[in-house]
């Protein structure tokens, strides 16, 4: 049997409208982009490795690692979740593990991109690419190794910064033919490479807003109107909680106290809201054995 957020997410790829995924670094992001919402939750790779190992996304996180945390984030939303799998983690093989473990964690959809290992963050310098055969190679082994067949194959190339919009939309191209469900043609630099790419292709494409990074922030009806589908927010959740981390730890350390700023915290209360504490002693209490019992 399908899992029903697979089918969700196919439904939302092919209705008239784009859809906004906030980027998860954890569960109680993931938890919080529900509450706000939103249709969709795209666990990031790059948050993953800040988040997880305090690093740069570098291709330093292993698959077990973002498997686990793919479960986790699955675990605490009812949201679909599209998933980060970097390079798929090495040759057709790896990528059928990829894959298996991926299905298992319960994501709606992964994305496989065309970097040579260990990766890097899509909006770095100094990325290299993969044969497209290879590449080809590895679409065609994903596509094999899922068991519910509405789990969604994204292909993304890293192209486009490497060889060229050009070459990265005849690797699209390729990988359209090759059965990917949906594209993500990575770190366009101009709306006029958006706009090219929106009119290349049939399956649905992905667009990345990175705050800073090489592709022009765009709104998303600017982009639904260029043909994309899903627009990905990936890094904007992380970066909004560490800046506000930092600027309460330096209150905190030249004051010795959070007096003065407790409006800038979620409540005590909210907090519990969010995580639904309620919920979970309510649930707990109904095995709890009653002391007149006894």
């Amino acid at each position: 049997m399908s899992d029903p957020r697979r089918l969700r997410l196919r439904d939302l790829l092919s209705g008239p409208r784009i859809i906004i995924a906030p980027g998860a670094y954890d569960a109680l992001s993931a938890r919080l982009i529900e509450q706000a919402g939103f249709d969709v939750v795209y666990m990031t790779g790059s948050g993953a490795a800040n988040s997880l190992l305090g690093e740069p996304d570098l291709g330093l996180t292993t698959m077990t690692e973002m498997a686990s945390q793919a479960a986790r984030i699955c675990a605490a939303t009812t949201l679909p979740v599209v998933a980060d799998a970097d390079t798929g983690y090495g040759g057709p093989l790896n990528v059928r593990r990829t894959v298996q473990e991926y299905e298992r964690a319960g994501v709606a959809g992964l994305h496989i991109e065309d970097q040579v290992f260990p990766k890097r963050c899509g909006h770095f310098e100094g990325k290299q690419v993969i044969p497209v055969e290879e590449m080809v190679g590895k679409i065609r082994a994903a596509l094999e190794a899922r068991t519910d067949p509405n789990l969604v194959i994204i292909a993304r190339s890293d192209a486009a910064a490497v060889e060229g919009l050009d070459s990265a939309l005849a690797r699209g191209r390729a990988y359209e033919a090759a059965g990917a469900d949906a594209l993500f043609i990575e770190a366009p630099r101009a709306v006029d490479e958006l706009r090219a790419i929106g009119r290349s292709f049939k399956v649905p494409l992905l667009a990345n807003m990175v705050e800073g990074g090489a592709t022009p922030l765009q709104p998303a009806a600017e982009l639904e109107a260029m043909g994309f589908k899903l627009v990905l927010h990936a890094g904007a959740l992380l970066r909004t909680a560490a800046l506000a981390m930092q600027q309460t730890l330096d209150y905190l350390r030249s004051t010795g106290s959070m007096i003065g700023i407790e409006d800038r915290l979620i409540t005590f209360a909210e907090r519990n809201r969010v995580t639904d504490l309620d919920g979970r002693q309510k649930w707990a209490d109904r095995f709890t054995a009653d002391p007149a019992m006894t």
